[in-house]
């Protein structure tokens, strides 16, 4: 299957899913387009979100290896790195509560999209780590949107291990996942009951709520793109190339 993201609005839920055949990892192409659709979401008649992806496999893979490998100068490493800043933005700005749904194991970006949704619900298989250190960057850009769930500690335990998988009941006891399930069945209608109880709700109060929840976000249109130029900058060192490749050759053996 091709990389793509959908979307579509029933009853008042508008579900966004994205899907890429390696793990769901997200190249810059996808996150536009995952971006694009959160605003839109945003500003049309709709009552809540849902934010999912395709599979059976992992939620989401993080930042595309094979885009990371062909940036060639901070430019262009500023822009990829910029793909996640604008779809935290977006999920921030967003005026609907957006539920995630999260089925599978989260990597390096795909624990920003978790922690970016207003409201997780997950499965017990659906682990997480950040592994940006191990190739010599680390989790600048998705980091203020994890630190703000979960706190500076369990951040910074996340961060400096990162090759250690944490599971899903650590993600809950530190409010990274609001609900975990013991099997997708379960955890999809745990999905449905929430956003059909959320498109029966007030637009307004929903509103006014995601602003508090929010507070002191405002600046982040700027910082995060302060931290998109360092992580652009680090993925050009030999350490972060030698170490992509390095984790290719191993996947493909």
């Amino acid at each position: 299957m091709e990389p793509y993201v959908s979307s579509h609005t029933e009853h008042g839920i508008t579900t966004i899913e994205f899907f890429h055949p390696q793990g769901n990892s997200l190249p810059g192409k996808l996150l536009n387009a995952l971006a694009q659709e959160i605003h839109y979401a945003g500003t049309h008649d709709t009552k809540v979100v849902i934010l999912k992806s395709a599979g059976n496999g992992a939620f989401c893979g993080g930042a595309s290896f094979d885009e990371l490998m062909a940036v060639k100068n901070e430019k262009e490493g500023f822009e990829f790195f910029s793909g996640f800043a604008n779809v935290i933005n977006a999920m921030r700005k967003c005026t609907k509560l957006i539920i995630g749904r999260i089925h599978g194991k989260c990597v390096g970006g795909g624990v920003g999209l978790a922690a970016a949704v207003d409201y997780a619900i997950a499965v017990s298989e659906s682990e997480v780590k950040l592994s940006e250190l191990a190739i010599g960057i680390g989790p600048f850009v998705v980091g203020p949107a994890i630190e703000r769930k979960i706190g500076t500690s369990a951040f910074s335990q996340l961060a400096i291990d990162a090759t250690l998988w944490r599971n899903a009941d650590w993600a809950k006891h530190k409010g990274l996942f609001a609900e975990v399930h013991q099997s997708t069945q379960n955890m999809d209608e745990a999905v449905y009951r929430l956003a059909s109880s959320l498109a029966h709700t007030s637009p307004e109060a929903m509103a006014e709520m995601k602003k508090i929840f929010w507070r002191g976000t405002e600046n982040w249109d700027t910082l995060l793109k302060e931290r998109a130029t360092i992580s652009g900058r680090l993925i050009l060192s030999d350490f972060s190339k030698k170490a992509i490749e390095d984790f290719k050759n191993r996947i493909r053996r």
